[in-house]
C-alpha cells in the first residue's frame, strides 16, 4: 500500500519506519525544509532506542521517503495519516487544532481515487467530523473516509510499541474503511486485538487513557509521601499493590512526577474538553495540580538539602522526562532545576546521556553541562538523579564519593541500591523508601 504521513513529529516519524518495516511504501511530508533535509541524508530527528536501524534500512532500500510536499503524499495514496502536532493555548489551556485543519484543508485538493484519511494527532471529541466537513467542502467530489486512530507509543519503546501494540483502536462506521485499515495492518494481525468503535468514542478513548495513567502517577506519588512519614517502604507497597490484577504494576513508579509531550497536554484539553460540555472531570484535576506541586516540593527538598552551604553546586544526572528518550518538554528535571534557580544562587551541572541539546535550548547557559556522571559530580555538595537512565543504576559510588565535597545523594527515581551507597559514606535520600 502506499502511505502518505504528514508530520514528522515523534509520532509521525515513529509510525512512518513502522509502516515501512512492514513493507508498505512510505512518504512522509513536512513543511519544514531544513528538516526534511536533515532526514533524507539519514539522519534521525529523535531518539528512540532500535529505531535507527530499521530507519536506516528502510530509507536505504526506498521503502520510506521524505518531502515537502503535499502533492506527493497524497496522490494515489491508500491511506494519508495526519499526525502533525496539537499544542496546548498556554492561556486556554485547550488544544490548538490549527495544524490539523490546515492539513486538511491542504490534502484535500490532491485526493483523487477513495482514499482513508487517518486521524492519529490527539484531537477533541467530535474533530474527525469537523475535518470530514472540511475536506468534503474544499473537495465535494473526493471519495474519502476519515478515520481515528489514536497512537499509544510510549517514548522510549517507540519500537517496540509499534510491533506489539496492546490494542489498535479503529473509529470509524465505514466497513470499506475498516477493511483498507486492516489491509495496513495485515502482517500483525493476529498478534493483538483490534478495538472497533465510533470515531468519537475512538477519541475519547485516547484522552481517557492517558488521563488514567497521569491519576495512577499521581496517586503512586501520594502514597509514597504517605510511606515517608509511616516508615512504609514504596517498593514493598507498590509490589503489593501492583500484583492485584485489577490494578497492575504500570505506571506505579513513583518519582518527580509526569512529563512529556503527552499527560500534560492531554489531561489540560480533557479538563477544558469536560468543562465545554458542562461535566467536572475532578479526579484529573487534582492530577493536574498535585504533579505541578510534586515539582515544586522536589525543589524544596533540593532546597532544604543545601541549606547553609557557602557558594553550593549540585549535580543533576537526566534531563529528559524518561529515560530512553532525549524529549524534555513538560520535563520534571528541568522544571526542578527552574524553580531551584529561581530560589538559589546554587551552580548546577548537569548530564544525561541523550537530552543535553534539547535541554540547553531550554536552560541555556543557566547551568553548565557535563559530559559524563562522573564529571557533573566533581567538586558537587548534592547529587541529584532526575530520571531513570539505565546508566544511572550501575554508577561507581565509590568514584564518585571521591570527587564530591559533600557525598550526598538525592535519589528521585529509586534507581540505586541506598544501602549499598550507605556502606560507602553517602547520606541518601529517595522517594518513599525507609532511609
Amino acid at each position: 500500500m502506499k502511505i502518505g504521513i504528514i508530520g514528522t513529529g515523534y509520532v509521525g516519524f515513529s509510525t512512518g519506519v513502522g509502516f515501512a518495516e512492514l513493507g508498505h511504501s512510505v512518504i512522509c511530508v513536512d513543511s519544514n525544509t531544513k528538516k526534511i533535509e536533515h532526514i533524507k541524508n539519514g539522519n534521525m530527528p529523535i531518539f528512540e532506542d532500535g529505531m535507527e536501524d530499521i530507519f536506516k534500512r528502510n530509507l536505504d532500500a526506498k521503502k520510506i521517503r521524505f518531502s515537502t510536499s503535499m502533492k506527493d503524499g497524497v496522490t494515489d495514496a491508500d491511506v494519508v495519516i495526519i499526525s502533525v502536532g496539537t499544542p496546548t493555548d498556554p492561556q486556554t489551556r485547550t488544544i490548538d487544532l490549527s495544524y490539523v485543519r490546515q492539513s486538511a484543508t491542504e490534502l484535500a485538493g490532491f485526493l483523487g481515487n477513495y482514499t482513508v484519511i487517518v486521524l492519529k494527532s490527539t484531537v477533541e471529541v467530535g474533530t474527525c467530523d469537523e475535518i470530514e466537513g472540511i475536506i468534503s467542502r474544499e473537495n465535494p467530489t473526493a471519495e474519502f473516509d476519515v478515520v481515528s486512530i489514536p497512537e499509544f507509543l510510549r517514548e522510549g519503546f517507540a519500537v517496540h510499541d509499534f510491533f506489539n501494540p496492546d490494542r489498535i483502536v479503529i473509529g470509524t462506521d465505514s466497513t470499506r474503511a475498516q477493511k483498507v485499515i486492516e489491509e495496513l495492518y495485515k502482517p500483525l494481525l493476529g498478534k493483538f486485538p483490534i478495538v472497533r468503535v465510533s470515531r468519537r468514542s475512538s477519541e475519547m478513548i485516547k484522552y481517557a487513557s492517558n488521563a488514567f495513567l497521569a491519576i495512577k502517577v499521581h496517586y503512586i506519588n501520594e502514597i509514597a509521601n504517605l510511606c515517608e512519614q509511616t516508615g512504609a517502604s514504596i517498593d514493598e507497597v507498590r509490589l503489593g499493590v501492583g500484583m492485584d490484577s485489577r490494578i497492575g504494576d504500570k505506571f506505579l513508579n513513583p518519582g518527580p512526577g509526569y512529563g512529556g509531550s503527552c499527560f500534560p497536554k492531554d489531561t489540560s484539553a480533557m479538563v477544558s474538553m469536560g468543562l465545554k460540555n458542562g461535566v467536572r472531570l475532578s479526579l484529573v484535576e487534582c492530577a493536574i495540580a498535585g504533579n505541578e506541586k510534586r515539582k515544586t516540593d522536589m525543589a524544596s527538598r533540593i532546597l532544604d538539602d543545601i541549606k547553609g552551604i557557602v557558594n553550593p553546586k549540585m549535580a543533576i544526572l537526566g534531563l529528559a522526562f524518561k529515560g530512553g528518550t532525549d524529549d524534555c518538554r513538560e520535563s520534571p528535571a528541568v522544571e526542578i532545576i527552574e524553580n531551584v534557580l529561581k530560589k538559589s544562587e546554587i551552580e548546577i551541572v548537569a548530564y544525561d546521556p541523550r537530552a543535553m541539546a534539547n535541554a540547553e535550548n531550554l536552560l541555556g547557559n543557566r547551568i553548565k553541562y557535563a559530559r559524563s556522571a562522573y564529571a557533573a559530580a566533581e567538586e558537587t555538595h548534592l547529587l541529584v538523579i532526575a530520571t531513570e537512565w539505565d546508566e544511572f543504576k550501575d554508577l561507581d559510588l565509590k568514584k564518585i564519593k571521591s570527587t564530591m565535597v559533600r557525598p550526598k545523594i538525592f535519589d528521585m527515581r529509586n534507581v540505586i541500591d541506598i544501602r549499598e551507597a550507605k556502606k560507602i559514606g553517602f547520606v541518601c535520600s529517595s522517594i518513599g523508601r525507609r532511609t
